[in-house]
């Protein structure tokens, strides 16, 4: 068994990859919904919704709904 084979079966690396991937899957969930959100201001900016009620409701940073807003302008 090489050195590689015989650390990958080690519990310090399971427990290393176990954690890697769970941050992975933190990581990519986080990035889904900051993407979810960004696409959700404009259009509660459509239905009327002030910049600031669409920062609170989406819980985007008032400057990101501002620049989202000056966009569809």
């Amino acid at each position: 068994m090489s050195r590689l084979s015989y650390l990958k079966h080690t519990k310090v690396y399971q427990e290393a990859l176990r954690e890697g991937e769970e941050l992975g899957e933190q990581k990519g969930e986080q990035k889904g919904e900051q993407k979810a959100k960004l696409a959700m201001a404009p259009k509660l900016l459509d239905y009327g919704m002030t910049v600031e009620d669409v920062a609170e409701i989406t819980e985007l940073e008032i400057e990101q709904v501002r620049q989202i807003a000056s966009q569809k302008q």
